[in-house]
């Protein structure tokens, strides 16, 4: 699933293209991908004009002249500028100049009209990139269970995902199953430090292409050829070269080096 960096990007290479357009027509080639009833929603945005996109977590949000359009990726959704439909294109968002077309094979993105705010993006919990390291350590202190699960809990930060979330934790030396409660304040400002740097990082990079990710003008991009030890199961840590092991923390697959991350 897209994280951060790869909503990011895609805000990045779409925003200037789409801020001040005009929505001419809305298709929708399958039902999947309105939250809503498909002839519904198109009516909703048909004539909407698109006044700014931003990122919000892992979502997209649109403010409109008249309401918002929010965009889920989800697994393997796609915003694409000016490409001819192909057998994956679910919808399309005809411009008063282009097209913006969203593609997604295994149809789990939802495009979503509301007259404010939609609740499922009112309830993120704050940025990873804004909030404070005074603030993260706080609210670290205030919840139970493993940090893993955690840091992937949206309502608690949003936009962190199973990819960047094993490379913080790695960066900072924290054990995946760590208690977040029992974190020291200099351990828990050193993960801050570390979830900041490597989503910086990944931006920077275009995001982490592993499966279907591009951004909006279809490029791929490189912060997997990055990773020190998302999906390196038994390869050499590039710290101390002890294998990488993964396990199974909050219901996610992860990877850790078990030297280097001690509980």
């Amino acid at each position: 699933m897209p994280e951060l960096p790869e909503v990011e990007t895609v805000v990045r290479t779409l925003a200037p293209y789409v801020a001040g357009r005009t929505i001419l027509e809305a298709r929708f080639l399958s039902p999947h991908a309105a939250a809503h009833r498909p002839e519904e929603l198109a009516a909703r945005l048909r004539g909407r004009r698109i006044a700014a996109v931003r990122r919000a977590g892992k979502f997209i949000v649109a403010t409109l002249d008249e309401g918002v359009l929010s965009i889920h990726l989800r697994m393997t959704g796609k915003l694409l500028l000016n490409t001819a439909p192909g057998p994956f294109t679910r919808a399309i968002l005809e411009l008063d100049s282009g097209a913006v077309l969203f593609d997604d094979v295994r149809q789990f993105g939802r495009l979503e009209w509301c007259e404010r705010i939609p609740p499922n993006v009112a309830r993120l919990g704050p940025d990873p990139l804004e909030i404070t390291p005074g603030d993260f350590a706080s609210r670290l202190r205030a919840h139970r269970g493993c940090i893993k699960a955690l840091l992937l809990n949206q309502s608690f930060l949003a936009g962190l995902g199973n990819i960047y979330v094993d490379e913080a934790l790695f960066r900072a030396g924290v054990h995946p199953l760590a208690q977040a409660a029992r974190l020291s304040r200099r351990r828990a400002l050193r993960l801050h430090t570390a979830i900041v740097e490597v989503l910086t990082e990944a931006i920077a990079a275009g995001g982490s292409s592993i499966s279907d990710y591009a951004d909006a003008q279809g490029r791929q991009g490189s912060f997997q050829r990055f990773h020190r030890v998302y999906g390196r199961e038994g390869e050499p840590c590039p710290a101390c070269g002890t294998p990488v092991r993964r396990i199974v923390a909050g219901q996610r697959g992860t990877h850790f080096c078990p030297r280097c991350q001690r509980r």
